[in-house]
């Protein structure tokens, strides 16, 4: 399975937080995944108690391929 972890900076000290998606698209490009994240940026939803934004600025977008490997089943 194959998930998305788009990865921001906190509009308060910097700090890195993760926004993961499951089941994503494989072929999105840098461009199409970077307006993505701006348009969570601009929808200003994602804010602490005092109203600072949580996701301020893109950092980065990875990939994240998981491959489930069974070591026994019982059935």
């Amino acid at each position: 399975m194959k998930s998305l972890d788009l990865i921001f900076r906190s509009g308060v000290n910097g700090n890195l937080r993760h926004l993961k998606l499951a089941d994503v698209k494989s072929n999105l490009d840098a461009d199409a995944v970077k307006a993505a994240m701006q348009t969570i940026i601009d929808a200003k939803i994602f804010v602490d108690k005092d109203g600072a934004l949580l996701y301020a600025t893109p950092a980065s977008a990875v990939y994240i391929d998981e491959e489930d490997l069974v070591l026994f089943e019982e059935k």
